[in-house]
């Protein structure tokens, strides 16, 4: 099977990072579309205007998409490096498993991209994890990256 399309998900970590470079790796040698994705939760107003007395000219940069839209410059980067050259960005309001199963809908990926931060922790098996969620909910084949040590 050629993948086509690889949305891989990033919230800037280095975890994530690692999950879009392989992604960003399996694009390349499949000659596929990255599609790298961030979800993010708009702020409450106190801690907006907590940030602005706090940040001033700066608050800008913890409002609204601006720090999904620079987890995703951040993973470009990545992505670059190794080796995709067909890449969209795609920063989206919402829950991240919720955004992520969207935004594979959204751009037909036949492969969605996970790192597996959150699968072997308390929380994670209590609540789910993202990877967890997302493997049951997307329509799509889901790799899930071993990034961490999942403990």
């Amino acid at each position: 099977m050629t993948y086509r399309t690889v949305l891989v998900g990033t919230d800037g970590s280095t975890s994530s990072f690692r999950a879009v470079s392989a992604a960003a790796s399996l694009a390349a040698a499949t000659r596929a579309t990255l599609v790298l994705t961030c979800a993010y939760l708009p702020m409450r107003e106190s801690s907006r205007a907590a940030a602005a007395d706090t940040l001033g000219d700066l608050a800008y940069k913890v409002s609204g998409s601006t720090p999904a839209d620079d987890a995703l410059r951040a993973a470009r980067e990545h992505a670059v490096a190794a080796g995709a050259t067909d890449i969209v960005l795609a920063a989206e309001e919402g829950d991240a498993v919720d955004v992520l199963v969207k935004m594979a809908d959204r751009h037909r990926a036949d492969l969605l991209v996970v790192g597996n931060r959150g699968l072997n922790s308390l929380a994670g098996r209590l609540l789910g994890s993202v990877p967890s969620n997302v493997s049951h909910r997307a329509s799509c084949d889901v790799l899930i990256v071993h990034t961490t040590s999942g403990r």
